[in-house]
């Protein structure tokens, strides 16, 4: 039996290389600090699972909102978002830099795999879906994939389910993370209106249980429940409006969403994160470190682009900053260190 336009998309991405670097791709932890901490690859692989729920909950394109989810950080710099920050900063004068952006560019021009195109060639849904955030400045450049930032439509339901099953994922793999590290600890979370709720339920029904299965029983009912309530939610949105195509659905405000009662649960979920987890001191002291590091990686290459390996110094000669930002982009945290040692330790000169 051939395959859909959206499994060939999905197949495509998972045998591209930007999928395989996902591997050492910083989500909180930089790759070093621990074998068991979640990575891009491991985060996109459980945004997929969600999404695949999801979507046959709902009747979706199964195949579609997996190739969203495995393709979604494509693009993503090394040490998570403070990598973003710097590129986006050493890029302000040069067209700025966009994760989402850089998946984008990633799957339609980066890879370079096929004989008869550049890039994975993906559908539009699919190209669509990627692209979750977009400014108009640079959606102007996209053409039909941007317009809707530019008209204020929405993008399909598979893109809008992806969407919250990348923020399901994130935020109860970042409290498995954070416990598991130590950085955060449970009497801190007790604190936390949708992770104090299971937590009782399960205290409750297995008394005796600690530690990590514990932990991974208070995340998993949380897992559910968001799951749940965005389905039920989801669905009560669509007999409201009741779109008949998919032209309705882009016409519509957005479909997916949770429950008000469980987003305000999963807004304060993400706010004890940003400020006990993301801004911890020993995730500060990595990302400044982080932060200097591709600094000066992007200012050497840009200063002296022969320092760039040949593919990328070919594209230097049509845009130098944009081909340097392509190259600490797709980097992984570990060759990005290995790579400030080549040009910067003396010791270092294979």
């Amino acid at each position: 039996m051939p395959r859909s336009e959206f499994q060939r998309d999905r197949d495509r991405i998972v045998h591209s290389t930007a999928f395989r670097r996902l591997e050492y791709k910083t989500q909180v932890f930089v790759n070093h600090e621990g074998d068991l901490f979640r990575t891009r690859l491991t985060h996109s692989l459980e945004v997929a699972q969600i999404g695949r729920t999801l979507a046959r909950m709902l009747a979706l394109d199964e195949d579609l909102t997996e190739t969203i989810a495995l393709a979604h950080d494509l693009g993503h710099t090394p040490f998570g978002h403070v990598g973003q920050d710097v590129l986006n900063e050493c890029m302000t004068d040069h067209g700025g830099f966009e994760h989402n952006l850089q998946s984008l560019r990633v799957v339609d021009t980066l890879e370079q795999k096929y004989a008869e195109f550049e890039g994975l060639n993906l559908t539009f849904e699919a190209r669509e879906g990627i692209l979750k955030h977009c400014s108009k400045k640079n959606a102007e450049k996209l053409g039909d994939v941007g317009e809707r930032f530019l008209i204020g439509r929405q993008p399909s339901l598979e893109a809008q389910i992806t969407n919250l099953a990348d923020e399901i994922a994130y935020n109860n793999h970042d409290v498995d993370d954070g416990l598991r590290s130590g950085l955060i600890h449970l009497a801190q979370l007790e604190g936390v209106t949708l992770f104090a709720r299971h937590l009782a339920q399960v205290r409750d029904r297995y008394p005796a249980l600690t530690d990590r299965r514990l932990i991974h029983e208070t995340v998993r009912r949380m897992i559910n429940t968001l799951v749940v309530d965005l389905v039920e939610q989801t669905r009560r949105n669509l007999e409201r409006h009741r779109p008949k195509s998919i032209d309705d659905v882009r016409q519509c405000p957005p479909l997916a969403a949770f429950s008000p009662a469980v987003r305000e649960e999963s807004l304060e979920l993400k706010r004890f994160l940003f400020h006990n987890l993301y801004r911890h001191y020993r995730v500060e002291r990595m990302s400044n470190k982080a932060r200097r590091l591709l600094r000066e990686l992007f200012t050497a290459f840009t200063h002296q682009p022969s320092l760039l390996p040949p593919e990328y110094r070919q594209r230097a000669e049509v845009d130098l900053h944009r081909a340097v930002a392509d190259y600490v982009a797709g980097m992984t945290d570990r060759y990005a260190i290995r790579e400030h040692r080549r040009l910067h330790d003396i010791e270092e000169l294979a």
